[in-house]
This record gives C-alpha cells, sequence and structure tokens, in this order.
C-alpha cells in the first residue's frame, strides 16, 4: 500500500505502536483499579464482620440485617504462635477451582487467639475475568477505529502535497502558472510561496533563455552578412592591395565582434556552473574594498573621480563570492563606460533594515526605465558592448538571493544607481544608517 520511504507508512506504523501500548496501559491500569476497588470492597467487609464479633459477640451488627451477606462465610477461632507470622489477607485457590479471601483478626491477645474469618470469592474472580475480556475486548475495538481514523487523518494532511504534487508534475515551459497561495491551509503557505519564488525565477530564465538564443543567433548573423557582402564587393573587380587591407580590417572588426558574443556566452555558462559552487562566508566589506583599489587606478587613468564610502566596517555573509564579484564588476564598468570626463563615481554601502546596500552612482546620460536592461541583447546609449553584462549580473544576483535594480538619479544630476540589495546574518549588532 504504501513504499518504504512513504510518510504516511511511517506516521501508521508509528501510531499504532503508540495505539497498541496506550491500549494496554490503559487496560491494565482500568483493570487494576477495578479490582483494587473490588477487594477494597470484600476486605471491609470482613474487617466489619470481624470488629461485630469481637463487640458484640455477633456476626452482624445492628445496622447489618441483611443475610445474604452471610453466605459462602466461614469463621474459626485460631490460636497462633508469637513467633509465628501474621497475615491480615492472603487469597487462596482450591483444587476445586474455588477461590477464599482470608482475614486473620486479633480475637484475644492474652490466650493468643484470633478469629480466621474465610469468604469465597470465587464469582467475584469470574465477574473480574469477564471485566478484563470486556476492557481488551473494548479497546481492541477502539483500537481499529484509531487505525481507520489515523488512515483518514494521515490521507487528509497530505492532500494539500498531493495537490502541488499533481500540479506540479503537469507543468512544463510554456504551462507554468503561480500556486494560488490563499487555497492552502496555513501550515502550507510558506511551502506554496516557496515554490512560488521559484517558478517565476525559472519563468525568468526561460524568458532570458529564449531571447539569449533567438538576440545571439540575430547578433551572429549580422556581422556574418556584413562579413559576406564586404567580400562579394571585393570580389566583383580586382582591387588594390590597399583597398583589400581596409575589407580585410573590416572583415577582422566582424570577427571581433563575433568574438564577443561569444565569449559572453561562454561566460553564461561559467556563471551558471559558479551558481552550484558551494557557499562560503565572506566580509562584504572586504570585497568592496578590493575592488575600489582596482577601479581607482582605472579612473584615475581615465580622468574620473571614483569616491568611496563603505559603512558598516565589517559586514559577514554566506555566498558564492564569484556571483558577488561579477555583480561589482558590471557595476563599476558600467559606471566607468558612461560617465564622462572629469565626473565622479560613487561607489558605497550603508544598513538597511534587511541588510546590506552595495550602490554604485555614476553621473553618466541615465536610463530609459521603461526598457527591461537586465534582457540579454538590450543595450542603452552609443558606447560599445553585446548588452549581456545586465543580465549576467541579474542572474547573479537571483542566484544568491540578493534584489539587483537599475534607477536614474533623483538629485536633480544626470546619472545611473545601480542598487544591490543583500539581505544576511551580520557578525554583531551595528547601528542602522
Amino acid at each position: 500500500m504504501f513504499s518504504k520511504r512513504s510518510i504516511r507508512r511511517r506516521f501508521l506504523f508509528q501510531l499504532i505502536v503508540a495505539s497498541a501500548a496506550l491500549v494496554i496501559l490503559f487496560s491494565s491500569f482500568l483493570y487494576l483499579f477495578i479490582k483494587q476497588s473490588i477487594y477494597d470492597e470484600k476486605q471491609a467487609e470482613l474487617i466489619s464482620f470481624a470488629e461485630n464479633i469481637s463487640a458484640y459477640k455477633s456476626l452482624l451488627s445492628a445496622k447489618q440485617n441483611n443475610a445474604d451477606s452471610l453466605m459462602g462465610l466461614s469463621i474459626e477461632l485460631v490460636t497462633l504462635s508469637p513467633n509465628e507470622d501474621h497475615l491480615n489477607f492472603f487469597e487462596t485457590n482450591h483444587p476445586d477451582k474455588t477461590t477464599t479471601l482470608t482475614l486473620i483478626y486479633p480475637f484475644d491477645f492474652e490466650k493468643l487467639s484470633y478469629l480466621k474469618i474465610s469468604r469465597d470469592i470465587t464469582p467475584t474472580k469470574r465477574l473480574l475475568h469477564k471485566i478484563l475480556n470486556s476492557i481488551f475486548l473494548i479497546n481492541a475495538v477502539g483500537f481499529v477505529v484509531i487505525i481507520l481514523y489515523a488512515i483518514a487523518f494521515s490521507k487528509m494532511l497530505i492532500a494539500p502535497i498531493s495537490s502541488l504534487t499533481r500540479r506540479l508534475s503537469n507543468m512544463n515551459e510554456h504551462l507554468i502558472r503561480p500556486i494560488k497561495v490563499d487555497q492552502l491551509p496555513d501550515e502550507f503557505e510558506p511551502l506554496g510561496e516557496t515554490l512560488n519564488r521559484l517558478i517565476g525565477r525559472i519563468q525568468n530564465f526561460v524568458k532570458y533563455q529564449k531571447e539569449l538564443f533567438i538576440g545571439a543567433a540575430h547578433e551572429l548573423k549580422t556581422p556574418l552578412a556584413v562579413i559576406k557582402l564586404k567580400n562579394q564587393v571585393t570580389l566583383i573587380k580586382q582591387r588594390s592591395p590597399e583597398e583589400y587591407i581596409e575589407a580585410i580590417r573590416i572583415t577582422n572588426q566582424s570577427v571581433d565582434e563575433m568574438n564577443k558574443i561569444v565569449a559572453d556566452i561562454l561566460h553564461i555558462g561559467r556563471q551558471e556552473g559558479a551558481q552550484l559552487e558551494m557557499p562560503s562566508e565572506a566580509d562584504i566589506i572586504k570585497i568592496l574594498k578590493k575592488w575600489e583599489g582596482d577601479f581607482a587606478l582605472l579612473a584615475h587613468s581615465e580622468n574620473k573621480v571614483l569616491k568611496t564610502n563603505f559603512e558598516p566596517d565589517s559586514f559577514m555573509a554566506v555566498l558564492q563570492v564569484t556571483l558577488l564579484n561579477q555583480i561589482l564588476q558590471n557595476f563599476l564598468q558600467n559606471a566607468m563606460k558612461f560617465t564622462p570626463e572629469g565626473k565622479t563615481i560613487l561607489f558605497q554601502s550603508h544598513l538597511d533594515h534587511t541588510g546590506i546596500v552595495i550602490e554604485v552612482i555614476d553621473e553618466g546620460c541615465g536610463i530609459d526605465e521603461s526598457i527591461d536592461l537586465f534582457a540579454p541583447f538590450k543595450r542603452q546609449g552609443n558606447k560599445s558592448g553585446v548588452g549581456l553584462g545586465l543580465f549576467l549580473a541579474k542572474s547573479a544576483a537571483e542566484a544568491i538571493g540578493a534584489e539587483i535594480t537599475l534607477t536614474n538619479r533623483n538629485d536633480g544630476i544626470d546619472g545611473t544607481i545601480a542598487r544591490l540589495v543583500l539581505a544576511s546574518k551580520l557578525c554583531c549588532v551595528l547601528p542602522m544608517r
């Protein structure tokens, strides 16, 4: 019915063992309680007879007129030595399968005489045996009911998981739909939200991969067409060596453009491999200062100013450092590319309520926020480039669980703000900005 790895199988097995133990314990305690109650009553009755005999010289007191209580009763006067063990109560099983309960009660201490009062409790023993059988029968029926209820209850518990499984198993890249979290039980809402985030990433991945393939084909087709056209024009008539050299130079330029596209596509493959790297703990501020040193000299050589302001002094996070470096490299390269000479690039970080915010703010031409610049082969401005940098940065940010945005400045200065929000665990309590 269930496989060895089935959760329901383990749940039912544990429930059966626990229910069996509970039935046995409950039945045993209930039977012992009933038995002790009946024996206490029988013992109290024998003590009452003994007290009446000692006090009134009669079996029944004035308040006891029930002659039926004398049936099966046997009374003897016995003499016991001082060294002999005296038992208050004891039970005797006879060969004829009858049982008697006997009380030894002091009668005359001077003569060492005692009352030995015995009573046949065979009907009581039979009654207790019937009670025990009834208890186990009732609990056995209850045990079966518990098992049936457990099967139904376990099926009800896994119904949402089964529904999610069927829905996800019927999905493909063309039929991916978010899960309606409001229709799930409260306990499964976090799972539904997690699956929706995963579905969103898959949808973006499929979307961008399609755009990547289409864009790569288009970008490679254009320089190939240029090369072919130039070669056809060159072959129409004989030309001078200088004209041949110029044609070859133009062909080489087209080949270089194709090489850039191929290199970026290979870079995407390497990044997908980096997403599978084992995350490690790293100091984010230390990484930012390393990039500050690398780009400070480049900014100086291009007559640009790189300013930095890193807060806090330390911020520990567990992530793939390679992917973080790809994002920072793209931010700084774009800022250097679009910032004119003599202008300033601000490279900074600060804390907010979710974690650390890393920003690269330039004084370039800004962006058209209506365009999805994170899509492959999307370019802005007249600068050279294939248009895969921000696509790589977006993929890397999603892989490390970060949020990446690209907006225009709102302080009256033209330029762009590239922002990375990295939520992580602080190594110590740090003040907010």
